[in-house]
């Protein structure tokens, strides 16, 4: 059985048309350049769709396959096969398989294994560097949402007075610091990776006092989880994976699955701050139920100005899924 192919010397673009035959277990070309070779020693592509198959010599000469078909009926005859992976891309079967199964690892690894590794890297994060992530935030915020704030220094100094008399529902609190700020997006509170617990003004003048002592218990809760240095460490590995698996992609496709790990993650943090604020507000004798008050105070503020979520809660739980937990922790 002999298959037409065109022959190249792997030197010059030059082509030779050529018989390719198997005498044994030696290929044996004829016609412009008559050559032999052991097939052990030669390399023959992959079947990509209609393309040109190649068999290429050790010495980077090469052959264009001229008949498929012809070459297929040589391949075989041969007792040539395909690698398992090459025949697993030509199976439909085999590449849904692959699909699903790749679907899989990567679910397994979002839900599962990225948080715990996020988890154990924060732990070991240095805290000059979580400093420095909560010193840049906090000037790029001063730069474009926040102003200084305009409470009197004694309500200031009042409202950090009450929370540090408060004691942690655990040993060893986070390190952490009070600032106030005045925000352009309304009534705001947040908890940076430096132990820095923003507080802005108009979240002060819609809440009572035991309510503010709660939302800073809950952004207390935040810190003691290390919440948004995982958050930060999620988000950049993700990008990483991303621009490694898809290339040079733009900025608003490498952002969507850290968006949607953003919203997952921060729904299931909210809740582990929530439980950290109400077992400290029950360990000093306060209601749980003064939490409760700050998220009915948003939603009602919200409604009244601009008719939609503040923001504050865009990206939490809903409130009254919240308040009917807190409830039930009563």
């Amino acid at each position: 059985m002999s298959v037409s192919a065109y022959y190249f010397n792997g030197k010059s673009s030059r082509r030779h048309a050529v018989t390719l035959e198997v005498n044994g277990q030696v290929a044996v070309l004829t016609g412009d350049v008559n050559r032999e070779c052991p097939l052990a020693e030669l390399r023959v592509s992959e079947r990509l769709g209609h393309g040109q198959r190649k068999v290429s010599f050790p010495d980077g000469a090469y052959l264009e396959i001229l008949d498929p078909a012809a070459f297929d009926a040589l391949l075989q005859n041969t007792g040539h096969r395909d690698s398992l992976v090459v025949r697993l891309q030509q199976s439909w079967r085999g590449t849904l398989a692959a699909l699903v199964t790749t679907t899989a690892i990567l679910v397994f690894g979002y839900v599962y294994v990225l948080p715990g590794a996020a988890n154990l890297a924060a732990k070991a994060l240095p805290e000059s560097a979580e400093r420095m992530i909560g010193s840049e935030a906090l000037t790029f915020l001063d730069k474009r949402m926040l102003s200084a704030s305009s409470l009197a220094p004694e309500r200031q100094q009042a409202i950090r007075k009450r929370f540090m008399s408060l004691v942690p529902p655990q040993d060893g609190a986070p390190r952490h610091e009070l600032v106030f700020r005045k925000s352009r997006i309304g009534p705001n509170a947040f908890a940076l990776p430096s132990g820095q617990i923003v507080l802005t003004d108009e979240i002060v003048h819609l809440a009572d006092d035991e309510a503010i002592v709660a939302i800073l218990a809950h952004e207390l809760g935040h810190l003691h989880e290390r919440h948004l240095t995982r958050r930060v460490i999620q988000g950049s590995i993700i990008g990483i994976f991303a621009t490694t698996l898809f290339g040079d992609v733009s900025a608003m496709v490498a952002n969507i699955p850290t968006a949607m790990l953003d919203l997952k993650y921060s729904r299931d943090a909210e809740r582990e701050a929530d439980d950290y604020a109400i077992a400290m507000l029950k360990k000093n004798g306060i209601s749980p139920t003064a939490l409760a008050r700050v998220f009915e105070a948003l939603e009602k503020n919200a409604e009244k100005e601009k008719g939609g979520r503040p923001p504050y809660l865009s990206s939490h739980p809903s409130a009254a899924e919240r308040i009917a937990r807190i409830r039930e922790a009563m």
